[in-house]
């Protein structure tokens, strides 16, 4: 995504930085507006990421493949989040924007 113009911000508590990004230990600590939250953990994680999307006011919260949590989406959706589950959001980007030359 980077390499598409997108300025990922890695959060991760394990590291200190990612592709030479500073690496923030929660959503939370991240200084900046989010506008999507990509969530790479386990689903029984999604629950209080999507609180702290919700808290730090992003407008998405995209699950990656293999991750589902109906009652966190429906509890993202109902804060005015848009919710996507079980898809990989760079296979989805190349669809849609690669394909077409954008």
């Amino acid at each position: 995504m980077r390499s598409h113009g997108y300025h990922v911000i890695p959060v991760n508590p394990n590291v200190d930085s990612i592709f030479h990004e500073t690496c923030y230990a929660s959503l939370e600590e991240v200084p900046e507006p989010v506008e999507v939250v990509v969530i790479f953990r386990k689903p029984e994680f999604v629950p209080e990421i999507v609180d702290d999307a919700i808290r730090k006011g992003a407008k998405v919260v995209w699950m990656q493949e293999g991750i589902r949590h109906e009652e966190a989406a429906q509890r993202a959706r109902q804060a005015g989040l848009e919710v996507v589950q079980d898809r990989c959001i760079l296979k989805e980007h190349a669809k849609r924007f690669v394909a077409e030359g954008i």
